[in-house]
């Protein structure tokens, strides 16, 4: 008998409200009066639509696609912040979400009272946090800035504290959402390191990125979305392939509103006579 897998979405939908131009107005509604039309016409937005798949324990797996795709909705259902409109998702094992790095923080606070703070809220205790406090403050290379006030600190410091605190946690599942472009070649190293640390333990990832040259080297598969249903799902160098073939193509294919496509993509030698 097969091991349960650690992901498993089932016909998975996720619509929203279109509530964009609930609050424009008397001269909103009739400056923007086409665009509320068009508006009326499609109330529900369609993030994902009937998705299903599987991640097997201890596989490092990418989600993939152009823009407005369905790709970080697909980690949010996974970490359980938000919840589908229809099918089941079934998860098993700690998660840990990596996907906005920093919530939590206090701008007033230093960066050091920063990472007992964000350590609490993403599951540690104060002595765990304390414990691994070294740790943390050597992988996050700040240096003097760590006693200052968050405030000072630029957008990518900040990234960096935060993804510093969530790779010392014991996590089953660890949810990635571009973050790897934080900071320069050499803590994007070290980022990639423990990234192989993890995996060597059995540490199941699901990673968003449109890095593929990252998504062919550390991922086993991927899959692409496309207009918020699956494309493709397959070993990570085939869908990486396919996924520049859609980039390509994506200035003569347009993605309609609601989730949906309104073509298929055009074969790449098409495309390349299209742009030439």
């Amino acid at each position: 008998m097969s091991e349960a897998p650690a992901i498993r979405f089932t016909n998975v939908t996720k619509q929203y409200a279109s509530r964009a131009l609930s609050h424009v107005g008397a001269k909103g509604l009739v400056t923007r009066f086409p665009e509320f039309v068009k508006r009326a016409k499609h109330p529900v937005f369609v993030a994902l639509r009937d998705v299903s798949f599987e991640i097997k324990r201890g596989e490092c797996f990418a989600v993939i696609g152009l823009n407005g795709a369905g790709k970080s909705t697909t980690l949010a259902l996974i970490a359980r912040v938000m919840r589908p409109t229809l099918g089941t998702i079934e998860t098993r094992g700690h998660i840990c979400p990596l996907l906005e790095l920093g919530a939590g923080f206090h701008p007033d606070l230093t960066g050091r009272e920063n990472i007992l703070l964000n350590g609490v809220l993403l599951g540690m205790t104060k002595r765990e946090v304390r414990q691994k406090s070294g740790m943390i403050l050597d992988f996050a290379g700040l240096g003097a800035f760590i006693d200052e006030p968050l405030r000072t600190y630029s957008a990518g410091m900040t990234a960096r504290l935060g993804f510093s605190v969530a790779v010392h946690l014991d996590p089953d599942i660890l949810l990635i959402d571009e973050i790897l472009a934080v900071g320069d070649v050499t803590f994007q190293a070290k980022c990639i390191d423990r990234i192989g640390e993890f995996r060597r333990r059995g540490v199941t990832f699901v990673i968003v990125s449109h890095d593929t040259q990252m998504v062919r080297t550390s991922c086993d598969r991927a899959m692409l979305l496309y207009g918020g249903s699956v494309h493709m799902n397959d070993e990570a160098n085939k869908v990486a392939d396919e996924y520049l073939r859609l980039v390509g193509a994506a200035a003569v294919v347009p993605q309609v509103p609601g989730g949906s496509r309104q073509t298929e993509p055009k074969p790449a030698a098409e495309v390349a006579t299209l742009q030439a």
